[in-house]
């Protein structure tokens, strides 16, 4: 009944926000002559404020159409490498012949993005820095409202399974990156790879910032899975598609829910920031002002989660820490992160990271054992946050580099 009411709320102040919008348009267009009114800066400022607080935020574009190799400009298109019914695989590939690809300065990366409430976009920055060097792949995660109720259900095994299907496709000489959410799933689908002795192991798993042993340094995220039941997430935040989407009758962990989640754990902040984008719109700060635009395009653009996927998480990951306990079954198959050998093993934190807590990614070297001690590597990133992991000067300078000499060293 929710989503339901939010809908219809969401369709009452679409009017509203185009009007909000139209005119903030019209008070700073310099041909309006609206625009050459006293206080027109300052109302125009109100008004996309408030279009801005109420409108909707669709899925963002990767807009990624250009890489710099060795000095040169290179063009950049985005390619369907798989499609399945919850996620499609793309491809960035570059306006390279296969010889110039294949080459040892362009190993294949499969870039693994969070089913966690934001789109894969959020990951540009980090398909950024790896364009370069890396020939990448990204998987591009479907908002769960637009996938009919007849393409089934996606439990937590599905997107092992999804990751499994990509590693095949694109391997053996393939290097997986993980981020946050995914390296556990990541893990998993190794390991049961691993254990089966597939002969499309990727070379190398780089897991970035990633709840694998969630009881080391708990956060915020961690306290409110264990502090409520199971039955309280099933109960409160798992509601049905409305019929005016493809998903209609699907359960869903809505998309408005978790960014309200989002919002509520540090409010003071997002007051702030739009306080500091009403003073750039009044003062004319343009560049400012745009910065600003274009980080809550991506952060208020938040998908729908499979109900049955976010509810495995919560309780397999969260609440009974099933795979550092060594007790995490998928399908009847144990996974055995002591059977990874061959395969290369990066990971990485930040220092005052405040989703994935510090030794939670680190933990997973106390999981898989047989890694040898050469095929091993660990880095803190200092005075870094979960963001500044795979975007920002940070992931740019220093975390992009490291990772790109691992490739290189174990390809």
């Amino acid at each position: 009944m929710l989503y339901q009411l939010h809908e219809q709320n969401r369709s009452f102040l679409a009017p509203l926000m185009q009007w909000a919008e139209a005119l903030a348009k019209l008070l700073t267009n310099s041909v309006s002559p609206l625009a050459h009114t006293p206080y027109s800066q300052h109302i125009a400022a109100h008004y996309e404020l408030m279009y801005r607080l109420g409108k909707d935020y669709e899925k963002p574009q990767f807009e990624i159409q250009t890489t710099l190799i060795d000095g040169q400009t290179v063009a950049i298109s985005e390619e369907v490498a798989l499609n399945k019914p919850f996620c499609t695989l793309v491809h960035f590939k570059k306006d390279l012949s296969d010889k110039e690809l294949s080459k040892p300065q362009q190993p294949k990366v499969l870039l693994v993005a969070p089913l966690s409430g934001h789109h894969s976009t959020l990951l540009r920055d980090t398909v950024r820095g790896l364009l370069p060097n890396h020939d990448v792949y990204i998987t591009d995660w479907i908002d769960a409202r637009m996938v009919p109720l007849s393409d089934g259900a996606f439990h937590l095994h599905d997107y092992i399974y999804y990751v499994q299907d990509f590693i095949r496709l694109l391997g053996p000489d393939l290097h997986v990156i993980s981020v946050c959410q995914p390296t556990v799933p990541v893990l998993a689908a190794i390991a049961l790879m691993a254990s089966a002795n597939d002969t499309k192991l990727p070379k190398t798993m780089t897991m970035m910032g990633g709840p694998i042993d969630p009881r080391k340094s708990p956060t915020q995220v961690n306290d409110l899975a264990t502090e409520k039941a199971y039955s309280w997430f099933e109960n409160t935040v798992i509601f049905s598609v409305p019929p005016n989407y493809p998903g209609s009758g699907r359960k869903v962990y809505p998309g408005f829910l978790q960014h309200a989640g989002f919002i509520a754990m540090n409010p003071g902040r997002h007051a702030q920031s739009h306080r500091e984008f009403h003073k750039h719109l009044i003062n004319g700060e343009d560049e400012l002002a745009d910065a600003h635009r274009k980080f809550y395009n991506e952060y208020n653009a938040v998908l729908d989660m499979p109900a049955e996927y976010y509810l495995e998480t919560i309780q397999t990951v969260f609440q009974e820490f099933s795979l550092p306990k060594g007790t995490w079954e998928v399908e009847g198959k144990l996974v055995r992160p002591q059977d990874i050998k061959a395969v290369a093993l990066f990971t990485i934190e930040g220092e005052q990271d405040d989703i994935s807590g510090s030794g939670q990614t680190q933990a997973a070297h106390d999981l898989c054992t047989a890694i040898p001690a050469a095929k091993r590597q660990h880095f803190t990133a200092p005075q870094c946050g979960h963001f500044g992991i795979f975007s920002g000067r940070r992931w740019r300078e220093e975390i992009c580099p490291k990772i790109g000499e691992f490739i290189r060293a174990h390809s």
